[in-house]
């Protein structure tokens, strides 16, 4: 279920909208895209927002409250949703928010949110958050935020028109909102897979336990009666209204535990599920579920009800903040532990344990820069979900970078070249008279890649983990000099098009495990991002690519190939294309399930 928000004519925002000017891109767009006024390329679906804080707008310590700045927040990126569906929209649900500085009274607030892809009737909308010190010109990010949501329409069915990316950067997120949106429909399972096989435990050796909280003396409990201020012109509650409502009564329980003004510092990840409207009461309750020597998270439920007398409450969201209380510093100071309460309050403390490490890995697997991701990660059943995402993302924004040269072509395949930073990446592209579905199935097997890739001497199985992803031991010969023999432990993480035109992605990358550690007989090898992508060019007919993101182990061996002194790339990817013609008549019960 959704939550109605942002309506651009809300009272008391004395707002400047404007349309950005974003990077100039080397293609001029047509029609919406079209240039304006000499300034380069304009997203037709950017909005900006700039608001002077005031002291109406701040807390306590004279720094804009949290839930001013989501209203902000929710209403710009419900203008670029409805820019770009042309009628009412609605928010399905948030991702996390980290906030990395505060603003304080005086300063203006910038918010930029844009539509990175539409699906059928939902939009992944983008929004950045910059706070600006007028006197000194100084800017600092503040944060990020990916918001979801839906076209709604009272009497008919909205189908969205696709966005057609144009930069380099829009080109990464739209190929990656893709991923981020199968990240969020397995969240709640991941939670439970994690609750279910890990023993999650808590260390309260460095706890101060002079200093123990009952958590039901956090216990918060407020009721809001939802006017018309509060609503759109549909009638339904603002979203950001109902986040704003949510952070207060969470900064009091909060506050109740540390006696002190606390900080949000995270908001995790959070889908409303019901609507509100003109009339609703809105029962918000909050409690602070676990802490963490320097954080500790509280849980808002809403829920709304129209009569006294209604026994059923429809429950409208939930949602986890995380909290610290920052000294004279802005240090984080120690707080107290928590004891829960039998029964849900115990069941509370322990998810929060798992909801913890869940954020950690999506804040330093999923969020982390290419260059700053190890060439091998441990694999952990528990962050599967976020390792896989980062295998598939991270292949498709190599895959999107406009700054590709071509270095030679031989008998209509071409090999691409991209210096990026401190990394050489090189792919391969040719067009084969094979269906994409078809090709899809036959690369994706890892095991039967040494049929015409003698670089792969053997493949074994080690793991299936699900129908997409799965874990292999690859052995290689010796390469460029070396006289032993290299072995990879690979996850390989394959995705089907989501939208008509989108492509089949097969995303390889290293990982560690430790039933297979490194042997005397073997070179252990590591790759940081390969894989193919394939593009259904007809019937038939398919555009096959291999890109590969050269590790330090591998270098001399590409570096030969790319400078024409080797043609074992041109060699391989011709057997490729034979392999494929040779098993595309072999795959009908394979591709039922496609």
């Amino acid at each position: 279920m959704i939550q109605n928000v942002g309506n651009h004519l809300r009272r008391g925002l004395a707002s400047v909208f404007s349309s950005r000017t974003s990077r100039k891109s080397t293609s001029r767009a047509d029609g919406d895209g079209a240039m304006t006024d000499g300034q380069g390329y304009r997203n037709p679906t950017e909005v900006q927002m700039s608001q002077l804080v005031l002291p109406c707008h701040t807390n306590q310590r004279g720094e804009l409250g949290v839930g001013q700045l989501l209203k902000w927040i929710d209403t710009a990126a419900c203008l670029s949703a409805e820019r770009h569906a042309g009628c009412p929209c609605v928010t399905a649900s948030m991702d996390d928010i980290y906030f990395e500085h505060t603003i304080s009274v005086g300063q203006v607030v910038n918010i930029k949110a844009k539509v990175n892809r539409a699906f059928n009737s939902s939009m992944e909308v983008g929004i950045q958050v910059a706070s600006e010190d007028l006197c000194s010109e100084k800017q600092w990010n503040v944060c990020k935020a990916l918001a979801t949501f839906v076209a709604h329409r009272e009497i008919t069915k909205v189908k969205l028109k696709q966005i057609t990316p144009r930069t380099e950067e829009e080109k990464m997120e739209h190929s990656v909102a893709a991923e981020r949106r199968r990240m969020r429909l397995v969240y709640a399972d991941t939670i439970k897979d994690l609750l279910a096989n890990c023993a999650i435990q808590d260390n309260l050796e460095s706890r101060d336990c002079s200093r123990m909280a009952p958590a039901k003396k956090t216990r918060v409990e407020s009721v809001e009666l939802v006017l018309p201020p509060n609503t759109n012109h549909q009638g339904n509650t603002f979203g950001g209204q109902i986040m704003a409502w949510m952070e207060t009564v969470a900064t009091i329980a909060a506050s109740r535990l540390c006696r002190a003004h606390p900080t949000l510092k995270a908001i995790e990840m959070f889908h409303f599920r019901s609507l509100s409207q003109v009339g609703d009461h809105l029962v918000l309750k909050a409690i602070v579920n676990n802490a963490f020597k320097y954080s500790m998270e509280v849980g808002v439920c809403v829920e709304a009800y129209r009569q006294e007398a209604e026994t059923h409450r429809r429950h409208i969201n939930s949602a986890f903040m995380t909290f610290v209380v920052l000294d004279a510093d802005d240090q984080p100071q120690l707080l107290p532990w928590i004891r829960p309460q039998p029964g849900d309050g115990e069941r509370r403390y322990r998810e929060a344990s798992a909801r913890k490490k869940i954020r950690l890995d999506r804040k330093y697997i999923v969020s982390c820069k290419q260059t700053e991701v190890p060439l091998s990660v441990p694999w952990d059943p528990s962050n599967q979900v976020y390792l896989s995402y980062n295998n598939v993302s991270s292949l498709k924004m190599l895959v999107a970078k406009d700054n590709w040269v071509l270095s030679s072509e031989i008998s209509q395949v071409h090999l691409y070249t991209l210096e990026d930073h401190k990394f050489l990446s090189f792919h391969m592209e040719m067009v084969v008279h094979v269906d994409a579905a078809q090709a899809f199935v036959l690369l994706s097997d890892l095991r039967r890649r040494p049929e015409w890739d003698k670089h792969y001497r053997s493949v074994e199985l080690v793991q299936q983990v699900d129908e997409d992803d799965a874990i292999y031991h690859v052995t290689s010969p010796a390469l460029g000099g070396h006289t032993k023999p290299q072995d990879f432990v690979i996850l390989a993480s394959r995705r089907k098009p989501c939208d008509n035109g989108d492509l089949y992605v097969i995303a390889l990358r290293s990982v560690t495990l430790p039933t297979h550690g490194e042997t005397p007989e073997y070179r252990r090898g590591e790759t940081l991002c390969s894989g193919f992508c394939l593009w259904r060019e007809g019937d038939q007919l398919t555009k096959v690519s291999y890109y590969n993101q050269a590790t330090p182990g591998v270098l001399n061996y590409v570096t030969t190939n790319v400078a024409g002194l080797s043609s074992e790339f041109y060699t391989t990817f011709e057997a490729c294309e034979q392999f494929l013609l040779d098993n595309r008549n072999d795959l009908a019960p394979s591709l039922q399930t496609l």
